[in-house]
């Protein structure tokens, strides 16, 4: 469950039919990146100073939560998942049923540019943030 209220600079976009919560830096009005975090890691693995820095130098910089982690939408009731057994059925060439994919994960991330109205952007994504960011691509 989503919590009701934001923290100092926190913010929450209804995208792609969950809440996503996201921190934006620097001008609206300047060119956006939008970074994607890996997998369990909180949009504050992207230090507050990097982003700043990037503000600083002509940028407004996007920062958010993926589902289930930090202060978006959790999926509690899916469980935590095994992923190094997830990896071992993949290797051998077995399904998988995951409550939600990649392509998943990169509408919420087309959303949240949506919800902002943003036009173009530049993606930066981290270890899964990269794949999300690709699938977007």
């Amino acid at each position: 469950m989503t919590p009701s209220v934001a923290s100092p600079g926190e913010r929450f976009a209804r995208a792609n039919g969950i809440d996503l919560c996201y921190e934006s830096f620097g001008d609206p009005k300047a060119p956006a990146v939008v970074l994607i975090m890996g997998l369990g890691a909180q949009m504050i693995s992207w230090d507050t100073a990097f982003c700043q820095d990037l503000a600083g130098k002509g940028l407004h910089v996007i920062r958010f939560d993926n589902r289930d982690i930090g202060r978006s939408t959790r999926f509690d009731t899916a469980g935590i998942p095994n992923v190094m057994a997830m990896m071992g059925m993949a290797a051998i060439g077995r399904s998988l049923t995951v409550p939600y994919t990649l392509a998943d994960m990169a509408a919420d991330s087309i959303g949240l540019i949506d919800v902002l109205k943003l036009k173009q952007v530049h993606m930066v994504g981290a270890s899964m943030g990269g794949a999300i960011a690709q699938e977007v691509a």
